[in-house]
């Protein structure tokens, strides 16, 4: 690990001035300080956000569950509120990683992060959630924009997360069993204006809705509705855990049985 300087501050505002400067954001940590201890990545300067009580929490506004930048992973899965409301974001947050990686990592820094593979921004885009940052409110459609991209401007922090209330979601996950990021996760939700479906994990430009899927399931939301759409498998992932024809049949697979999940 390289050497580097790390702030602390109390408030958002002066977190900011440090971010601005180019100090670089530590979250959970979970992605920043690996690849630091392997020098794959260096700062000389990171802004611990762990002390600011206002980026931590969840509670209801409205028809929506605004969760804190800062909110564990653990503590999402925990939330009586979330378990109550949006089951499916409880229950995802419940199987990323190991015990350790949800005790440490959180919702904002996974969001920011954009990992093709991570769970949290299915559900973000699914849901048709709101990014909160510094500086000003972030459509989800808007927000990812690629492998490791987002919308976030130099110095720009999510602050909170905003999660629409739905009628039913459901998360299903095909897990890499090494390094439990999915090989193929889905994430739906429906509303009364119609249903959205995340996919992460298959490809490389990460986290994408799938239109062909969303209609066919506004229409009907049924699996059977969901076996009978093709699923493309061009420009899906191919590595040595799968092909893109096998990602193109996860897809579907997990389609019908988040489905199957939402109806109970």
């Amino acid at each position: 690990m390289y050497p580097f300087t790390l702030e602390r501050p109390s408030t958002t505002a002066d977190a900011a001035k440090f971010a601005t400067a180019g100090a670089r954001p530590l979250a959970g940590g979970q992605t920043l300080l690996a690849s630091m201890k392997l020098r794959l990545s260096s700062s000389d300067q990171l802004v611990d956000l762990s002390a600011i009580p206002d980026l931590t929490g969840i509670c209801r506004d409205g028809d929506a569950l605004v969760i804190g930048a800062m909110t564990r992973h653990a503590d999402v899965a925990a939330n009586a509120e979330v378990r109550a409301l949006i089951p499916a974001l409880a229950d995802l947050a419940g199987q990323i990683g190991d015990r350790q990686v949800r005790a440490m990592g959180t919702l904002g820094g996974s969001v920011a992060n954009n990992d093709p593979s991570a769970c949290y921004p299915s559900a973000v885009l699914a849901l048709g959630a709101t990014i909160h940052t510094t500086a000003r409110k972030i459509a989800a459609d808007d927000f990812f924009q690629g492998m490791f991209s987002t919308a976030l401007q130099d110095g720009e922090l999510i602050t909170a997360i905003s999660f629409p209330i739905p009628q039913r979601a459901a998360y299903m996950k095909f897990k890499q069993q090494a390094s439990r990021f999915a090989l193929v996760g889905v994430f739906l939700a429906q509303f009364k204006s119609g249903v959205r479906v995340a996919v992460t994990g298959a490809s490389s430009g990460g986290v994408f809705r799938h239109a062909g899927l969303e209609q066919a399931l506004s229409q009907s939301f049924t699996p059977e509705a969901a076996a009978k759409v093709k699923i493309d498998a061009d420009g899906l992932n191919a590595d040595i855990h799968g092909s893109a024809a096998y990602r193109a049949n996860l897809i579907s697979v997990q389609t019908q049985r988040a489905v199957a999940k939402a109806l109970g």
